[in-house]
């Protein structure tokens, strides 16, 4: 497992270079505002405090990775249709730049971790060098922020509906709020020496230190799940599961589960492959944000019972 050092960095987003003259967007030819997230979460996220005045779309399909994902023609034409675009931020969206790059019209952009100060982690494929951990979502206190960053986006682009978007916004941070006390409720019937994590990749360094889990390692030692690890790294994982005990390796559903499937064939341990961290499902179990994290805690805490 990598060290994860909390510190304070200053990155630039692509809001910077993307927002309008005025601080907003204008309507589309139809007369509507087109709100686009980047991801299914973002664009639930999203959805909820723009409720029935507007419509929030996701660049990303269910079931998509973001990590792998390859552009389409398509995703050009949505992207220049926007009026606002919902971004996540430090990198999660890779591939954005090129299209951004080939869009026309104006747009403002959010990103929705502004503000938040990310875990920095070593770079697997830049030696020496750190980046920041974007997957902030997965403890939903900090989910609050990203609440705060959209509906000040929102009323940016569309000031005669600050009073709905105030009031959503609170009621959805109410709404995250009681989440996080039931994670915590969930939580605390394993035992604490059983709070062990093994996943594919490093994405629930945010979740393990707001609920207090040991992470012993990651399958691939990155924060994407388009990286590779050697034969070294997979001994040393399987040396750690043995020594910890942890029970089990706990995969996205878009993750491929091979590399996983053969520790757990060495080490004797359960994969739960069936967790949502990057994408929401068309329907149960992770319809919503909030569906998902209370579909990933249920499966871990079953998971390390």
């Amino acid at each position: 497992m990598k060290k994860i050092i909390n510190s304070i960095t200053v990155f630039t987003t692509l809001a910077a270079l993307f927002l309008t003259a005025c601080g907003s967007a204008p309507k589309s030819s139809d007369g509507a505002l087109k709100v686009l997230a980047s991801t299914t979460f973002l664009a639930d996220i999203t959805q909820n405090i723009a409720g029935n005045r507007l419509r929030v779309d996701s660049l990303l399909p269910f079931g998509a990775d973001p990590h792998a994902y390859q552009a389409a023609p398509s995703d050009v034409a949505k992207i220049s249709e926007s009026n606002l675009l919902v971004l996540n931020g430090i990198e999660y969206e890779h591939f954005i730049k090129s299209l951004l790059e080939n869009v026309g019209g104006d747009r403002l952009i959010i990103t929705a971790s502004d503000g938040l100060t990310p875990n920095q982690m070593e770079d697997e494929e830049n030696s020496g060098q750190m980046t920041g951990d974007p997957h902030m979502w997965l403890d939903p206190n900090r989910v609050i922020s990203y609440v705060e960053n959209i509906r000040d986006g929102l009323i940016k682009v569309d000031a005669d509906g600050a009073e709905i978007y105030n009031a959503n916004a609170d009621a959805y941070i109410s709404q995250l709020k009681e989440l996080d006390a039931w994670i915590v409720e969930q939580v605390n019937t394993i035992p604490s020496e059983r709070r062990l994590l093994v996943t594919n990749h490093e994405a629930v360094g945010y979740f393990a230190q707001r609920y207090g889990f040991e992470i012993v390692g990651a399958v691939i030692p990155s924060l994407s799940t388009e990286a590779g690890t050697s034969a070294k790294e997979m001994a040393a994982l399987i040396e750690q599961i043995k020594a910890s005990g942890a029970p089990a390796i706990f995969l996205g559903e878009v993750e491929n589960p091979d590399l996983a499937n053969q520790i757990a064939a060495e080490t004797g341990v359960k994969v739960v492959d069936d967790l949502h961290f990057e994408s929401l499902t068309a329907g149960v179990p992770a319809a919503t944000y909030i569906d998902m994290m209370k579909h990933n805690v249920s499966r871990i805490v079953d998971g390390l019972k």
